[in-house]
């Protein structure tokens, strides 16, 4: 009888725990509605090989074979579309641009954990693509991301080496951070996420350390500028300081942008004046 209950107990815990990530995981997925012509940019739509045989959506916005290409990442539960502010004052600047949909989001393929690792990937998939394509013969490359899509865009960099430039805006620090934050906004007692992180290693192998941009940013060799809102309440700015603290001091720069939350840095005067000036110096259109 004791065995019995016990059984019962566990199948229990384990089904709320699964429900509990579903719900963690839950948002709406919705498809671009706007795309780049509308502001007179050409395009080609672009369908990217990823991980586990997926495919990814995105847009190819030239501006000429022999200039540098900048990867752009869109943030959790957003889509590509999301990128336009920053496609609108890239494109001008002579740079190559390739913006996509992480899966999960927007027009890429499903899958049923997102993670800062998933966006990782993705970004990793998009830097093949690029290599490989023949519309870009110059194969400088730099990554623009927000958010999530920021601290995956230094993942990237740690691991890989032909990444040459990156800015990351609002980026993560590392994933459980984040979710620890959403519990505690809900005044979930810390035991919960800690047993959910604990079974979601277990039961998915998710390595939340692997896939931390704090652990990745160490071995990094691009150049990275953090940017990050001083009133950022969804990734509080200590991350931020966190990431500077372990990057490279000759190659890691952060900037706080006074007044700004998450996701306004870009209408602060001095953003694209700043963004232009790091481009020019670690990734240059000549």
């Amino acid at each position: 009888m004791v065995f019995l209950w016990i059984l019962i107990i566990s199948i229990s815990a384990i089904f709320l725990l699964d429900r509990l990530i579903e719900r963690m995981y839950r948002y709406k997925i919705e498809p671009h509605q706007v795309t780049p012509d509308k502001y007179g940019l050409a395009f080609t739509e672009i369908h990217i090989h990823a991980a586990r045989d997926a495919q990814l959506y995105g847009w190819w916005i030239p501006t000429s074979p022999d200039t540098p290409t900048l990867i752009l990442v869109h943030g959790w539960s957003r889509n590509l579309a999301s990128m336009m502010p920053y496609i609108q004052a890239l494109h001008p600047m002579g740079y190559n641009l390739l913006a996509f949909d992480a899966r999960n989001h927007g027009s890429s393929a499903l899958i049923k954990h997102p993670t800062v690792g998933t966006f990782s990937e993705d970004i990793l998939s998009a830097l093949d693509f690029v290599i490989r394509s023949d519309w870009a013969s110059n194969k400088g490359i730099g990554i623009v991301g927000l958010s999530i899509g920021g601290g995956a865009a230094i993942n990237v960099a740690g691991w890989d080496d032909r990444v040459k430039s990156v800015i990351a805006v609002g980026a993560i620090s590392h994933p459980t951070e984040v979710m620890k934050l959403e519990f505690q906004k809900r005044k979930i007692p810390d035991l919960i996420p800690w047993l959910l992180f604990q079974y979601m290693r277990f039961r998915f192998g998710m390595d939340f350390e692997r896939i931390a941009p704090v652990n990745n940013i160490t071995h990094a060799h691009a150049d990275i500028l953090l940017i990050h809102g001083a009133e950022d309440a969804t990734v509080p700015l200590a991350q931020g300081q966190e990431l500077a603290a372990a990057g490279d001091a000759e190659r890691t720069h952060l900037w706080i942008v006074p007044g700004k939350g998450h996701s306004n840095c870009n209408a602060h005067p001095q953003f694209w004046e700043k963004v232009h000036a790091f481009l020019q110096e670690t990734l240059p259109v000549l």
